[in-house]
């Protein structure tokens, strides 16, 4: 069970009420996870901005997707890892192979398995990547714009995997568990 109150929109007070109204305008649906970010209104307000921000971004959304796959797979968030399989599945449109390859940080696409390669390191090694991921990410053709978009993107999904983490957040969609650690 939640370990903080889902916000309801109906009866929430401004600000949260409109930021709840704003997550149904950017996504279709208001998830758990942000009526549990709405007892902050701050906290819901960045994370809407971020969201919103990086939509405008140079990274198209089935690249987004695949790394919230991989960050969720990694921080074994199955809140992310069962919306963001969804997602990838219903509104992307990702293949069930292409799926379970984000997962592990990989893909057959050449520039997503470069954005995987760098979501991973940034995401395993808490931030602390060397020259050589940089180089690694030019050299397969990432733009020093689309190399800030995934560490950005990198940050947004760790903060919605530790929000849903650490709050025990009530997933509302089927779970998608984390691969066995041997498959990764």
């Amino acid at each position: 069970m939640t370990r903080v109150p889902l916000i309801d929109p109906a009866t929430a007070g401004t600000p949260a009420a409109e930021l709840l109204t704003a997550t149904k305008r950017a996504m279709g649906v208001i998830p758990n996870t942000t009526k549990a970010m709405a007892n902050s209104p701050a906290a819901l307000k960045g994370f809407l901005g971020l969201l919103d921000a990086l939509k405008e971004g140079a990274l198209p959304a089935a690249l987004r997707e695949r790394i919230a796959l991989a960050v969720a797979e990694i921080n074994g968030c199955a809140f992310c890892l069962s919306a963001h399989t969804y997602v990838a599945r219903n509104v992307i449109k990702l293949d069930e192979e292409e799926i379970t390859a984000a997962r592990l940080g990989r893909s057959a696409d050449p520039k997503a398995a470069a954005v995987l390669d760098l979501a991973v390191a940034i995401t395993n090694n808490n931030g602390q990547v060397g020259d050589n991921q940089f180089t690694a990410a030019r050299e397969a053709g990432l733009t020093d714009e689309e190399i800030v978009e995934v560490i950005a993107n990198v940050a947004y999904n760790i903060f919605a995997n530790y929000i849903n983490e650490a709050l025990d957040v009530d997933l509302e969609l089927p779970v998608v568990a984390a691969l066995s650690p041997a498959a990764v």
